[in-house]
């Protein structure tokens, strides 16, 4: 009887210890930082690979378009996991915003970028800037015949010429600048216009640039910094940039990040986001991905056109949010 009694209490503590062993166990488990990221792996994979050693955290990243991510955050809710938010797109950080998703950062973070490039209500702040811009062979298009407007490509001059890639979040966010600018009649009439004039549809940027260098469309919709990726490695490669001025398709948006308000980590999320706003990831975007700098003081790629040489619509970032309605749009016109 008291053998058996001993055994219990035997029992009891070896559980008891147990216990505390598993308790201290799951405390000194170092937390994942988990981001959901609009920004393509292999621009992400070095910048996060280098910062879980330079910050000593375990970083885990979840890829994806930035606009099904925003729409899957804002589904998730309360029960997302994800701390952080880094999307291409302004329009997509404005959208999780907009749901009361994200958390207001620090004055000493946003101070480290330009008003116009991040959240009014501080709910975001962009990383890196990208400058919409219309591509063109230069064996096909004389530089006199470019466009002054982008709402001059419905010109039959430029039928079946042009590419655009309409699932792209960055072209959906360059659509919701036109609906602000032009509303939404106007813009559905060009995005009807565009599709009558035969303008062609492709996954993403990079496949536009790609059918320009083969002479297989003449101009392109896209972002500043992919023709770079091609033209450093064959610097022959025979396509050229141009700016228009004043209108959408001189938008300047922002690859953002923000904090989500599911996050155990806001620290470590704030530390993270202070790492992308370093020197050091501010020079590598500018130099290794031609993206534009957004701290001040950090100089633009000598291939770029500074920012203050470059005629952009006056629009509130933010305001960028609307992705329902210009999916919707998008829908109408047959583009979805």
């Amino acid at each position: 009887m008291v053998s058996i009694r001993v055994r219990q209490i035997s029992f009891v503590i070896a559980a008891v210890l147990l216990g505390w062993g598993v308790g201290i166990s799951a405390q000194a488990a170092p937390k994942t930082l988990t981001i959901y990221s609009g920004r393509e792996e292999k621009i992400m994979r070095p910048l996060i690979e280098k910062a879980e050693k330079d910050l000593g955290m375990d970083i885990e990243v979840r890829y994806g378009d930035s606009t099904e991510l925003a729409i899957a955050l804002i589904e998730e809710g309360k029960n997302s996991r994800a701390d952080l938010f880094y999307a291409q797109d302004a329009g997509s950080l404005g959208a999780v915003a907009t749901e009361g998703r994200t958390q207001a950062l620090p004055t000493q973070l946003l101070n480290k970028v330009d008003g116009q490039f991040r959240s009014p209500a501080g709910q975001w702040v962009g990383i890196s800037g990208r400058a919409r811009v219309i591509d063109y062979n230069t064996k096909l298009v004389n530089k006199s015949e470019l466009p002054a407007s982008v709402m001059q490509l419905t010109d039959p001059k430029w039928r079946g010429k042009v590419g655009w890639a309409p699932t792209n979040g960055s072209f959906q966010s360059f659509v919701t600048a036109m609906r602000l600018m032009q509303g939404d009649q106007k813009t559905l009439e060009w995005l009807k216009g565009m599709k009558a004039n035969g303008a062609k549809a492709y996954s993403g940027n990079s496949a536009i640039v790609e059918a320009l260098g083969r002479g297989e469309i003449a101009l392109g919709l896209v972002n500043n910094y992919y023709l770079y990726r091609f033209t450093k490695t064959d610097p022959n490669f025979p396509v050229a940039i141009h700016h228009t001025r004043g209108d959408a398709g001189a938008l300047i948006n922002v690859a953002g990040l923000a904090v989500l308000n599911t996050t155990d980590q806001k620290s470590d999320a704030e530390k993270f986001i202070a790492y992308m706003l370093s020197p050091e990831v501010q020079k590598y975007l500018t130099q290794e991905f031609y993206e534009y700098p957004l701290v001040k003081g950090i100089p633009v790629s000598q291939k770029q056109t500074p920012l203050n040489q470059l005629q952009t619509p006056q629009l509130d970032l933010n305001k960028l949010s609307d992705m329902k309605g210009t999916l919707s749009l998008l829908q109408e016109a047959g583009l979805l």
